[in-house]
């Protein structure tokens, strides 16, 4: 991608999200938070989301409708997938010792960069659809 804005409220996200988790580490331990899997769980979020978003925006610059709409399945796939396994292995690794307060927290997130993605690749189908309206004038 030529224009890094598209990813800035992503990047922007996953840099807040770590300083607070980090910045905030005694809070979030007495809240009986674990602010590693917060990071963790931050960290592969902001990956599946960015590689989501890079898929669903490169669907976006592409002329064959079909095309769009086998990208947004597909990437929701990868996300979700991802997701999970990475749930599935945090959840076998310690066993009786889930941070369940820190998943709950990192469902929320999930929501978040959701919106966030989202957001954003309506601003490029809206720019793209100015400019295409612009072109034929």
């Amino acid at each position: 991608m030529k224009n890094s804005k598209p990813w800035f409220p992503l990047l922007l996200l996953f840099v807040f999200l770590n300083t607070f988790f980090l910045t905030g580490k005694n809070f979030l331990n007495k809240q009986g938070v674990d602010h590693l899997v917060l990071i963790g769980g931050n960290l592969v979020l902001f990956i599946a989301t960015a590689l989501s978003f890079y898929i669903s925006h490169k669907s976006i610059t592409s002329n064959n409708p079909n095309s769009s709409v086998r990208s947004l399945y597909g990437s929701f796939m990868i996300k979700f997938f991802l997701i999970a396994i990475a749930a599935f292995i945090y959840i076998m690794v310690v066993k009786k010792n889930v941070n369940k307060p820190a998943l709950v927290i990192c469902m929320g997130l999930y929501l978040v960069y959701s919106f966030v993605e989202v957001a954003s690749l309506q601003k490029l189908l809206k720019q793209k659809k100015q400019d295409s309206v612009a072109g034929n004038q």
